[in-house]
């Protein structure tokens, strides 16, 4: 992994960690159905403008919606629409760093997929990975004040559901048609955003949004689900996927700073130590080695 690769992983941390920061402004205001409507449709329409752009290159790519349409739908669900939702839901009453720390569960239901649905055997150091991150999720919410809050309890659940949703969509892609990566991030935004946009009428925006508010709400569109997918998949073409989800332990610390910065959340030592349990049990169910460690390793024999 070269500058140029790392400055890209530490920019997708950036953008992925702030989306909860924008989801904890916009969602009070906006609720689930519109502000996830607005997310959807905004990154649909960057992308289809960024794939109008690549097609007058001579880059472009057809999505094939006809014959992908079911793919793009089942993407589109498991790995946008619904744990956007539920996301979205969460965020009117638990903080941007607990929502950061709790998606980062998100590897830890891959191995419960993959046990389920792929009948792939759990090791000793996943199932010891398992217990650590069960516990640093109890460890993190059971002590932050958030708890207390009416209707926090439900708003954990939907936010592990929303992790357990991408994990659902992970296992499906690893069977799933062939399609390329741009393809893919288009198509499920499309596809999302009509799945949700029937929910619009009968869960209206309790509020009236603001400017600052849809200017949050067209970062979180443009930004958080746009431009950082077309990071994402050019990471996944320079260093692979098993590099390029290194975002996953770096994007919950951008997700605690931004709270901390602009919410003026507070940082306590239950968020430090749960987020850093949660974190050791994600590296032991993937099988996670920072390059540099193994290098340090290999230098001491």
């Amino acid at each position: 992994m070269n500058t140029a690769n790392m400055l890209r992983l530490v920019a997708l941390a950036a953008i992925w960690g702030g989306s909860f920061l924008f989801m904890r402004i916009a969602a009070p205001v906006l609720g689930p159905a519109v502000l996830i409507e607005y997310r959807l449709a905004f990154a649909a329409l960057f992308l289809a403008l960024v794939g109008w752009v690549l097609a007058r290159r001579g880059q472009g790519a057809p999505l094939g919606v006809r014959r992908h349409w079911k793919h793009y739908l089942m993407l589109g669900v498991f790995n946008s629409a619904l744990p956007f939702l539920l996301f979205a839901f969460a965020a009117r009453t638990l903080s941007a760093s607990v929502l950061a720390v709790l998606n980062a569960t998100a590897p830890l239901w891959g191995a419960l997929v993959g046990a389920v649905w792929a009948r792939q055997p759990v090791s000793r150091r996943g199932a010891l990975g398992l217990l650590l991150g069960a516990g640093g999720v109890a460890l993190l919410v059971g002590f932050d004040h958030v708890i207390e809050r009416s209707g926090a309890g439900l708003a954990v659940c939907a936010t592990l559901t929303a992790a357990l949703s991408y994990s659902i969509a992970s296992q499906y892609a690893k069977s799933a048609p062939s399609v390329a990566p741009f393809a893919n991030a288009h198509g499920s935004m499309w596809a999302g955003a009509i799945v949700v946009l029937p929910l619009v009428p009968f869960m209206p925006a309790p509020g009236q949004p603001t400017m600052g508010i849809m200017a949050a709400v067209l970062a979180l569109g443009v930004v958080c689900s746009g431009i950082a997918y077309i990071i994402y998949f050019k990471l996944i073409e320079q260093v692979g996927t098993t590099s390029a989800l290194t975002v996953t332990f770096l994007s919950p610390i951008f997700g605690i700073l931004w709270g901390a910065l602009f919410l003026h959340e507070t940082i306590g030592w239950h968020t430090i130590v749960g987020s850093a349990i949660v974190l050791l049990g994600t590296s032991l169910v993937t099988g996670f080695k920072p390059r540099f460690l193994g290098a340090a390793a290999g230098a001491g024999k």
